[in-house]
């Protein structure tokens, strides 16, 4: 009996101190997990930069991205002097809103009956053309089969002129108020009414002629048979109205919207007048290389049947913005 107490003992013992160490283990781990949280390294967190290398977040430093705003950009001011170019190649001006005074005073000798009373128009913007149409650019609509051929190539001078590239800038002849009423349309635009045309030739003031109202002159015009013949257009610098437009006396008379009527001024609308409903000759205005200085100023009024076609009769265009 006593042999085997050693035995079981030792047994005893033995595992006595296993489960010792198995506590310690416990206990040491207990330990780290529930130790101060300053003894552990802090976590790394991380970033992916540009090059693809991993780095330490906060060694990265942090920028506000700057947002670009896009910047508007304004409308530009239309005024005078303002200019755009259309589909044929013709510069257009800028013609603004506002006041200007048509017609002739009674007192003025020189103005004919349907030239009366001078009276105040009121117009909405709009845009003219700078010159007469050109040979060139008639022909353009003619290539593409909206506008017939001038009824005649020639000129007064000239047995060769409208196809002649000579005189492709020269001014388009031989065209009644039904072709340049036609051309005008396929360029977008319009034949101008009696009183855009007399706003953009005279100004604000009432000025007898486009550069004011000096005498006429060679130097000024082409009129009075001082060339002969129709010219260049946008030749005459000293000529041109304050808005900047060429030949709006002399070289050729031009075609514009209107019917005409000797008795329309007195009942006119103050407002964009557009002529009588209805009548038998269509307006002409401008004058011509073979009109003296009488017939060039800016309120004189010419008509004709709108089938009329002659060697001093062309047209330019205006629109409505």
């Amino acid at each position: 009996m006593n042999k085997r107490i050693p035995f079981l003992l030792i047994i005893m013992l033995a595992l006595a101190l296993n489960a010792c160490a198995s506590t310690g283990s416990l206990l040491e781990v207990a330990s780290v997990n529930t130790g101060n949280a300053d003894a552990l390294p802090a976590p790394t967190q991380f970033v992916e930069t540009a090059s693809n290398a991993v780095e330490p977040y906060a060694a990265v430093a942090t920028e506000i991205p700057v947002i670009n705003t896009p910047t508007s950009i304004p409308t530009p001011t239309l005024g005078i002097g303002s200019t755009m170019v259309g589909v044929d190649g013709m510069t257009q001006l800028y013609v603004p809103s506002g006041d200007f005074l048509m017609g002739s005073t009674y007192d003025d000798v020189m103005g004919a009956v349907d030239e009366r009373p001078q009276h105040m128009v009121t117009l909405d913007a709009y845009w003219i053309d700078q010159t007469e149409v050109t040979n060139a650019m008639y022909a353009k609509c003619v290539a593409a089969g909206v506008c017939q051929e001038p009824m005649d190539k020639s000129s007064y001078t000239r047995t060769s002129y409208y196809g002649n590239s000579e005189f492709e800038n020269y001014p388009v002849i031989y065209v009644d108020w039904n072709m340049a009423n036609a051309y005008c349309g396929w360029v977008g635009r319009r034949l101008p009414t009696e009183a855009e045309w007399e706003k953009a030739a005279r100004g604000l003031g009432g000025s007898m002629y486009p550069w004011g109202n000096d005498t006429p002159n060679a130097n000024l015009l082409n009129y009075k048979m001082n060339v002969g013949d129709t010219t260049q257009v946008g030749i005459y610098l000293a000529g041109q109205s304050m808005y900047g437009a060429f030949d709006m006396a002399g070289n050729v008379w031009e075609w514009v919207n209107d019917w005409h009527s000797e008795t329309y001024y007195p009942n006119s609308p103050i407002s964009n007048p557009f002529g009588p409903e209805q009548g038998q000759d269509r307006v002409l205005r401008g004058g011509s290389w073979l009109n003296n200085g009488y017939d060039v100023r800016t309120t004189n009024r010419n008509e004709k049947a709108p089938t009329d076609n002659f060697n001093v009769l062309g047209f330019r265009c205006s629109r409505t913005p």
